[in-house]
């Protein structure tokens, strides 16, 4: 009987152990998926971050040059005011320019005000694009941004077969992820591009590159229209050849397609109105 016991007490002691293991493992992948995402993150940020000092940079330098401009105007005023030969004219000149100076100012303000903005909707986009497609592997898909525009570029091996323009199941399931992220922000339009290497295209009905790089835009296009509702007007198709490499020795590199995230020109716009009504500006 006490055999039995202990056997039983063993055995109990086992299954504990084996659970608390795989309880460890799960926690600890968990864990550094959190961290590669964070780590992308700052990546981004700190961009970002640069984008926003340099911006800042370059409007310091702007306003320094307003407020000697506008030194030198007050001096004029003052000097000119001691001399009785002060014409109307002059003095309407010298409104004019401090008007400019104020003007030149203001629309300073609300280009920065924009800028910081889309930044930050950018960054909110990439992290949205990389949680959902965080698990794929880096030589497959690619997410950056270059000059405040968000790029996504995928790879045809993912997408299609060689020299075809039909679009595989494991990529459907890659541009559904997508569309459900752009689905998501109906402030963006987005194009998609589509590129081959710079190997003359010699079979099927296609002409050249050129057909199979539009085939593959347009092919694209219809899967996140058709299968996954998004908004036609919101797509442009493109196709782009071997025209624009990215890798002079690597050709399968060059063979991708891009799919190009950015914010309605109406609605940058937008931005800058709602600058326009910012009382710290107008006051």
């Amino acid at each position: 009987m006490k055999r039995l016991i202990l056997g039983c007490l063993g055995v109990a002691l086992l299954l504990s152990s084996c659970v608390s293991q795989k309880k460890f493992a799960d926690l600890e992948a968990k864990h550094k998926e959190a961290q590669d995402l964070l780590n992308s993150a700052t990546v981004k940020l700190n961009d970002c971050l640069e984008e926003k000092a340099t911006a800042t940079s370059k409007m310091k330098t702007l306003e320094d040059q307003n407020a000697f401009l506008k030194a030198n105007n007050q001096e004029l005023i003052n000097n000119m005011g001691n001399l009785t030969t002060l014409t109307t004219k002059g003095a309407e000149n010298l409104e004019k320019s401090l008007e400019s100076l104020k003007e030149k100012d203001l629309t300073i303000r609300k280009l920065q005000d924009a800028i910081t903005r889309r930044d930050s909707v950018n960054l909110s986009l990439v992290q949205s694009l990389k949680g959902v497609l965080g698990n794929l592997d880096d030589e497959d898909i690619e997410i950056s941004v270059e000059k405040g525009v968000v790029f996504v570029s995928i790879s045809d091996k993912l997408l299609f077969s060689s020299g075809s323009y039909n679009v595989t199941s494991r990529a459907k399931e890659v541009l559904g992820k997508v569309a459900m992220v752009v689905n998501n922000k109906p402030d963006f339009e987005f194009m998609v591009e589509g590129h081959t290497d710079d190997v003359p295209y010699r079979s099927g009905v296609l002409l050249d590159n050129w057909d199979l790089s539009v085939k593959r835009a347009t092919a694209v296009v219809r899967i996140l229209q058709n299968d996954y509702n998004v908004d036609p007007k919101r797509m442009t198709a493109a196709g782009r050849a071997e025209f624009i490499p990215v890798s002079q020795t690597e050709k399968s590199k060059n063979r991708r397609t891009r799919i190009v995230v950015l914010p309605k020109i109406d609605q940058f716009y937008s931005m800058i109105e709602e600058g326009m009504k910012d009382p710290a500006i107008n006051n």
